[in-house]
């Protein structure tokens, strides 16, 4: 890590601006680009090192002891580009998942989808216990996807714990953080808070998202080194599962009025013969391998990263 150049601090935030952009996308999450990109373990135990210990070594030792010991290039380079595709990149990704939604689910179903297999063969053994891992991830994953949203709620302590629910999601390969802020009713609250610039509620919710990525990052790192090929089945089915949520073609159910914008809440997947309108289909297909072929590269950014 210590003999990484600019290019490849570089690299490090493209892969940060593309966790951003999937994070952006109730559905889809940036644990998943990560992954794939070759950065996880390297994410997980970076933010599992950021410990009041280490403030001891800042105070004997300085600064710069201090900043190698938390891994703080690649935490600088990669959560920079996050906040960059998340303050750029929101609003077009805003406006297409209103008008052009089957195209841009599709892109990404193309990309999640792909990844299973990436992660998939990292598993060393199958057997029972992994079995079971797997198809339990994919069974929480796809119950997750088939929750009701809640009521939009103002409450600090709800507002904190949903901050560090989403935010645990968000590390979780398959598990969108902004799909669990709608389904906690906080989504709404938070993106208000952040346009009119409410700071009481950003930095609750930003204190609640540091608990949770402190906390759960430990969790995360014990499971890797205790039961790695469990963790990676059941990371694995939590991918499989998610694909429910982003399949392109749905019937909208029900809907709910968020300002001027109507936003649907429930809704199922169907064919897209049975789509009514324009089903995009050719469209939707060349997306859909060119997210797929998008795993291609991230990998070979990943191998070439390490050299």
């Amino acid at each position: 890590m210590s003999n990484r150049n600019l290019l490849s601090y570089i690299t490090i935030s493209l892969k940060g601006v593309a966790m951003g952009a999937a994070d952006v996308v109730p559905g889809v999450s940036g644990g998943t680009i990560a992954f794939i990109s070759g950065i996880y373990e390297e994410l997980i135990t970076s933010i599992n090192g950021i410990s009041f210990s280490k403030y001891k070594v800042l105070r004997e030792e300085g600064f710069k002891s201090f900043w190698r010991a938390i891994n703080g290039n690649f935490l600088l380079a990669l959560f920079s580009g996050i906040f960059l595709s998340v303050f750029s990149l929101a609003k077009m990704i805003s406006w297409l998942l209103v008008n052009q939604p089957i195209l841009l689910w599709s892109f990404f179903f193309g990309l999640v989808f792909a990844s299973i297999f990436f992660i998939a063969r990292d598993i060393e053994r199958w057997n029972l216990g992994i079995v079971t891992a797997f198809v339990l991830g994919t069974s929480i994953a796809y119950y997750i996807t088939t929750l009701p949203p809640s009521e939009n709620t103002h409450s600090l302590l709800y507002l904190f714990l949903s901050g560090a629910l989403a935010v645990c999601a968000m590390i979780l390969p398959g598990i969108s953080g902004a799909f669990i802020l709608v389904l906690l009713g906080s989504y709404k609250t938070i993106l208000d808070a952040v346009h009119e610039r409410e700071l009481y509620t950003i930095a609750t919710v930003g204190f609640g998202a540091v608990f949770g990525l402190l906390s759960f990052a430990r969790l995360l790192k014990w499971m890797f080194q205790n039961y790695k090929n469990s963790t990676l089945a059941l990371l694995t089915g939590f991918i499989l599962g998610s694909l429910n949520k982003i399949w392109p073609w749905k019937r909208v159910l029900e809907t709910k009025i968020f300002g001027k914008k109507v936003i649907p809440i429930n809704e199922e997947n169907i064919s897209p013969f049975n789509f009514e309108g324009d089903n995009q289909l050719l469209f939707a297909i060349l997306l859909a391998l060119l997210g797929f072929c998008v795993i291609f590269i991230l990998e070979r950014l990943a191998a070439t990263s390490k050299k």
